[in-house]
Formats: structure tokens, C-alpha cells, sequence
């Protein structure tokens, strides 16, 4: 069986696809045969395209980002205002489909964990749906703590035991930012928290995966 991990975010925002990116392209510079899959987006499809660079898995757009709507709304949203609808079904689905052909899949989510990503179902509803393991993308800054709180209480018990947390630090750091990751031991086990170096731009990834430092952290996230 695939492994598939799902990447959320604490916000829209957060960092999802930079760290899609790095985790695509530093599996594959392992010899990993990965996928990253944006699902759905709305708006433009820029993160679909960086991660089907990273990847490189000889997969089309379409099959990378099959559900593209042009409001950059919710996905929920955006989709009814060209009268489509699509079920949590739908995109598991098309998940497995793809699944079958990699020993990895990445899933990025779109908005934040509980953003309307179809009719009834978020990125919660997805994760339980593939039996995914969760990554959580999540600005190092001041109210981090609070963000990250309450995304893991809005998950089952049973992923948020076992879900990682990727801070991705801000371009400088601050009282808040060096102190987060020990206020957030108190949360959740130290040992699944991993600190990110600030990216200047998404497609930043093929340079920065090649730090040490960024390795580290990425090892972290993913066992």
C-alpha cells in the first residue's frame, strides 16, 4: 500500500505548498517514486504547477489538479458558482487512482484544515477518508500556539496523536518565534515539531532542499 500523507495548513497562507515542494523534492532526490497532488484550488493554478515540477512523476496537470475553479473563493464555494459539485468521494477516488503507480503521495490541502473543500467535506473529512497521516503547515509567529491548538482539536483523536507540525520561520525572528516551539512542547510531543528556514518564494525548493538544515527538519515531518 501507497503511503499518503495530507499537508493542511493552520490558514490559507501557511506554507502548504513551499513544504509540499521540499518534502516532493527531497523524497525524490531519494529515490522515493512520489506524487504531490493538489486536489482542488480555486483561483489560479500556480501551487498545482510548482508541485508537478517538484514531483517530476510524469503526471499531467490534470491528474496533479483535476478540480480547478476560477473564483478565488473557498473550493466549495467557487465550484457552485459554475454549478459544480464535488464529493469527498470524488476526490479519494482520484487519490487511489493515482496512488496505485507511487509508493508516496502528497496531498495539499486548500485554506485551512475545516475550509469547505466540496459539498460537505473539508481537509478533515478527506484525511479520514484515505486513512492519510497529516502534516500541518503553520507561520512561526505570535498566535501560532492558539492556530495550532485548535486545528489539532478539530481532528480525531487518533490523527492528531500521530500528526506532525511544520513551522516555517518568518523573514526575522523574534521573542515569539524562539519561544513557540518550547510553548507548543507543552501541547503536543516535542519529537513531531520541526522548525523550517524562511523560503523567499515557493520555487525556492530545489535550492533549499539541498541544506542540511532543511533536511533535518524534513526527516522530522516524515517519521
Amino acid at each position: 500500500m501507497p503511503r499518503i500523507i495530507v499537508i493542511t495548513g493552520t490558514d490559507t497562507g501557511a506554507g502548504k505548498t513551499v513544504l509540499t515542494c521540499l518534502l516532493a523534492r527531497y523524497l525524490r532526490n531519494k529515490g522515493v517514486n512520489v506524487a504531490a497532488l493538489k486536489p482542488l484550488c480555486s483561483g489560479g493554478r500556480s501551487d498545482a504547477q510548482l508541485l508537478r515540477r517538484a514531483a517530476d512523476a510524469g503526471l499531467k496537470l490534470d491528474d496533479v489538479n483535476p478540480w480547478h475553479f476560477r473564483a478565488p473563493l473557498a473550493p466549495a464555494f467557487a465550484a457552485r458558482r459554475e454549478k459544480r459539485a464535488v464529493t469527498v468521494r470524488d476526490v479519494s477516488s482520484h487519490i487511489w487512482n493515482i496512488a496505485h503507480r507511487f509508493d508516496v503521495v502528497l496531498v495539499e490541502g486548500a485554506g485551512g484544515l475545516l475550509s469547505p473543500l466540496g459539498e460537505h467535506f473539508s481537509t478533515r473529512e478527506l484525511i479520514s477518508a484515505l486513512g492519510a497521516d497529516l502534516i500541518i503547515a503553520a507561520q512561526n509567529k505570535l498566535g501560532v500556539v492558539n492556530h495550532v491548538r485548535l486545528t489539532l482539536e478539530a481532528l480525531q483523536p487518533v490523527v492528531a496523536a500521530r500528526a506532525r507540525l511544520a513551522l516555517m520561520s518568518p523573514p526575522r525572528s523574534d521573542d515569539a518565534s524562539r519561544s513557540n516551539v518550547e510553548l507548543l512542547g507543552e501541547f503536543m510531543s516535542p519529537d513531531r515539531v520541526a522548525v523550517l528556514p524562511r523560503f523567499r518564494k515557493a520555487n525556492d525548493f530545489e535550492h533549499m532542499v539541498k541544506q542540511s538544515s532543511v533536511r533535518r527538519a524534513i526527516d522530522a515531518v516524515l517519521h
